[in-house]
């Protein structure tokens, strides 16, 4: 009893000489690590105006960051009273060791193909990355849905990033009847596509004649928005493009068969209602049934 009344009391004596300087040294660790955060945050979105290379990107940042938080590290211990050689020995060594891993082995480390705020496609999942951990990616879905999907499944899985790259191609297909003006049609539709101004100038939008189906002629038009603008771009293209040709009386073909008949011998009459025929032949179809 008297032993541990002497250890709380030793604690105490502990508490009362070196409690300040740990709550200041605690303090100075949470501080430098948020501020190592929203600093490495700005010195990345830097490195992004200058340079598209993620590897590089990544690398320069996770380094940095690794540094930061190795002298803040250092700076709390420091003021709780630690021998600043050995602090300086210490993080020196493992700063070195670490950027040098970083340097080697981070192109191995497999990472994941996007970032917050993407829009992707994995798998038969299409929507929004809301969020990512160590473990999984938050998918919000454009039904409203929310998924979390493991990243082993994602990085062994194929998987489309409609943020990659700054542009998108857009494909607006209409079928014609064959009677119809195919040059007319192809001229409406580059009109419209050249006319819109979501539409990029380079590469020209274009139309082309892509298949000769069994109810209509195929007619493609191609060209490329911004990523942002793709999808309220394509709709709105096909409206105006239904709107125009119901304006130039320019008919848009549906699946039909027409059927044709051959008669070599012309068909039989059949007896008039109240003929002799027609009552010979209803007495006739008494008969066998009674039989």
């Amino acid at each position: 009893m008297e032993n541990e009344i002497a250890k709380i009391h030793e604690f105490g004596q502990i508490v009362t000489v070196y409690g300040k300087d740990v709550i200041v040294g605690l303090f100075i660790l949470v501080a430098g690590l948020i501020l190592a955060r929203i600093i490495i945050k700005h010195i990345r979105k830097l490195l992004q105006r200058v340079t598209s290379k993620q590897h590089l990107i990544s690398t320069v940042s996770m380094s940095l960051h690794l540094i930061l938080v190795v002298v803040v590290v250092a700076q709390a211990l420091h003021y709780v009273g630690m021998d600043p050689i050995i602090i300086r020995r210490t993080f020196v060594t493992i700063i070195l060791a670490a950027v040098g891993l970083i340097v080697i082995f981070r192109p191995y480390i497999p990472t994941l193909p996007f970032k917050v705020g993407n829009t992707i496609k994995t798998g038969d999942l299409f929507g929004k990355v809301e969020a990512t951990t160590f473990l999984n990616t938050r998918l919000s879905t454009f039904e409203g849905l929310t998924v979390f999907v493991p990243n082993r499944k994602i990085l062994d899985d194929y998987l489309i990033n409609y943020h990659f790259t700054p542009t998108r191609r857009v494909k607006v297909d209409v079928g014609i009847a064959y009677d119809q003006d195919i040059l007319k049609a192809k001229q409406i539709m580059e009109g419209i596509m050249i006319a819109d101004p979501r539409v990029k100038t380079k590469p020209r939008p274009a139309v082309y004649l892509l298949y000769l189906t069994d109810s209509c002629v195929t007619l493609g038009g191609r060209c490329w928005v911004e990523n942002q603008k793709y999808w309220v771009t394509k709709c709105e293209l096909i409206e105006k493009v239904k709107l125009r040709f119901d304006q130039e009386d320019i008919t848009i073909a549906f699946p039909q068969r027409d059927v044709h008949l051959y008669h070599e011998t012309p068909l039989p009459a059949f007896p008039r209602a109240g003929s002799t025929e027609t009552m010979a032949f209803q007495s006739d179809r008494h008969a066998i049934d009674r039989v």
